[in-house]
């Protein structure tokens, strides 16, 4: 769906004003605007953004009307799961949701098959989704059960208080032993698929810690600690910052000696508070077994 609405009010927040103009919530309208799928006069703007009357909005979407996600037969890997949340470890592949052309295969479909509930806050394309990882990285990921459950992870993402870690194999030597990376992120100019690191005043903050675990002959073995969640933004720091891409990335490392058959990133430690008992929950998950056995092959230096 692809529509140009005209503001008829002014004062009004835009995620206020198109949740009312379009019968969609505006937890669905924010996700909309994060995905880049909303413009306010041809740039991407906040949920907040207050309208002037005349403002031009244009939003493009799949109609949740017309796909819907089914339950399929899909094994999943669960490492935890009660009645409020679930934990799973993605495997490499595995595209996250429904949409951009994907009808089936996902791990929405996954979980609508294994389990007996999901929030609905994000709607039939999203049930249970608080957020994602890339197609081709691995890794942990928490899986709201119910809407309650949902709000709460959704508010520890945002006030910073749900932690991820990830590992990663850059190609190259990285200089440092740690540090942190702040820069904007916002999509390529090139290529609208693609995020790189842009001015100030541009894009969305980003911020991301590292810390060298190992090195190798021609690639570095780096801990990510992500601050904020962008898209693609650990691809991006390694790539734009570290000047040291993601081994095996096909998008950002196109000429990878490991190939492109899928990045080397994989989300190993997750922590957030539980949205019913208030306990600190932890998990962590092994590196998949390809990336253990590249590891293998390497020469420590």
């Amino acid at each position: 769906m692809k529509r140009q609405i005209t503001a008829n009010k002014e004062g009004e927040r835009l995620d206020v004003f198109l949740s009312a103009e379009l019968g969609l919530t505006r937890s669905r309208i924010k996700s909309l605007i994060d995905e880049k799928c909303v413009l306010l006069n041809g740039k991407v703007q906040k949920a907040g953004a207050v309208l002037k009357l005349g403002d031009k909005i244009d939003i493009a979407f799949e109609d949740e009307e017309e796909i819907e996600a089914k339950p399929e037969n899909i094994p999943l890997d669960i490492v935890y799961e009660d009645q409020d949340v679930a934990v799973i470890n993605k495997p490499q592949g595995l595209v996250v949701h429904v949409g951009n052309g994907v009808k089936s295969g996902t791990l929405v479909n996954a979980l609508l098959y294994n389990l007996k509930s999901l929030s609905s806050i994000n709607g039939k394309l999203r049930p249970g989704i608080v957020h994602r990882l890339d197609k081709n990285t691995s890794g942990l990921m928490v899986v709201a059960k119910n809407d309650k459950a949902h709000l709460s992870l959704s508010k520890q993402l945002e006030d910073k208080t749900c932690h991820r870690w990830y590992i990663a194999l850059l190609e190259g030597s990285v200089k440092e032993d740690g540090g942190e990376i702040v820069t904007n992120i916002a999509r390529d100019k090139k290529n609208r698929t693609l995020m790189a690191v842009c001015g100030a005043g541009e894009g969305r903050r980003a911020v991301s810690l590292y810390k060298v675990l190992k090195r190798y002959e021609g690639f570095t073995l780096v801990e990510f600690e992500l601050k904020t969640g962008r898209t693609h933004q650990i691809r991006v720091h390694a790539k734009y910052v570290l000047k040291r891409p993601i081994a095996g990335d096909k998008e950002y490392n196109p000429h990878s000696r490991l190939g492109t058959q899928g990045q080397y990133l994989h989300a190993y430690k997750l922590e957030f508070v539980h949205p019913t008992t208030g306990a600190l929950m932890s998990f962590t998950a092994p590196l998949p077994e390809k990336f253990e056995d590249t590891l293998k092959k390497l020469k420590e230096t």
